[in-house]
């Protein structure tokens, strides 16, 4: 029988350590199985992810295999070729379709306070919100249009390469839990009446006034392989770009471009900028904190 307080014994017997040639070695065939399959995707569906974020890229794919039950991204990429369902299951994870309303209420303040006044120079009105997602930030711009009497004579074309996240935008409906955080930013970012009379509560969901879509378009656009297709006064892409890497982000830019009007309005996310883009000339800052850009004249 051994001592009490008796000495422990030697450790137990483990396997070698992983030597750092092995470690750089999975690294880099991790790499190579991701392009693969990005190509496969591209080839298969032409939604071409060739050109997002690889660190990014990386991250969604691993936690994609934890929650698909699979094995490696080679077993991955099989199944995606030989199912499409599974492919758009894959396809919720490589766009992460999160958001909320009025995000950034001070960019929203900005919107209200900077550019709709030289909106309301216009006629007509063409936006242009890339990446909408699920719709948050597509039913906050058409809230603050009506508050500023501007959404009888604008056109809002909501596009997202995710089907499953556009269906959710048309519906207009978000779960109430999220209510309290949208009403907050909404009084931050300037709005003008009760959020509440926007919605509608039933069964844990607010469902939002269906006058609001009335004056939108919901489109499925790739900003990697599609091109223009309508001239608009303000474009917004927020944290969309912070997934692409240059040369992606270069494409992007070169599309809001071409697509904005003489002296039109660009929007980014709070963590994006066109500094360092191939278009940092053909832009001007209109508010910079809030990563508000305004078209140079005369270039094409």
């Amino acid at each position: 029988m051994p001592q009490k307080n008796s000495p422990a014994g030697p450790p137990a017997a483990t396997g070698p350590a992983a030597e750092p040639g092995d470690i750089l070695q999975a690294a880099a065939t991790t790499d190579i199985e991701l392009k693969r399959l990005m190509e496969a995707i591209y080839l298969k569906y032409s939604y071409d992810f060739r050109d997002y974020s690889g660190a990014s890229q990386k991250r969604r794919v691993l936690y994609a295999l934890t929650q698909l039950a699979c094995p490696s991204i080679s077993e991955l990429q099989s199944r995606v070729l030989d199912d499409p369902r599974m492919f758009q299951q894959v396809l919720q994870y490589l766009t992460i379709p999160v958001s909320e309303m009025f995000r950034d209420p001070s960019f929203f303040l900005a919107l209200r306070q900077q550019v709709v006044p030289h909106l309301r120079t216009y006629a007509s009105i063409k936006v242009w919100i890339a990446g909408c997602s699920t719709g948050e930030e597509v039913y906050s711009l058409a809230i603050l249009l009506r508050e500023e009497g501007l959404l009888e004579r604008s056109l809002i074309y909501a596009t997202d390469i995710n089907p499953v996240s556009l269906d959710k935008a048309r519906q207009g409906i978000f779960p109430l839990s999220s209510i309290r955080g949208f009403t907050a930013n909404y009084q931050q970012s300037g709005g003008q009446q009760a959020f509440a009379d926007y919605y509608t509560a039933a069964y844990a969901a607010a469902i939002f006034d269906k006058s609001l879509r009335e004056n939108i378009v919901f489109a499925d656009h790739s900003l990697a392989t599609d091109s223009v297709f309508s001239e608009t006064q303000l474009v917004l892409c927020r944290n969309v770009l912070i997934y692409f890497n240059k040369k992606l982000q270069d494409r992007a830019f070169g599309l809001f471009h071409e697509s904005l009007g003489h002296r039109g309005f660009l929007g980014l996310g709070s963590k994006e900028s066109i500094d360092f883009s191939s278009y940092a000339t053909r832009f001007e800052p209109l508010v910079r904190a809030e990563r508000i850009f305004r078209k140079r004249p005369g270039l094409v």
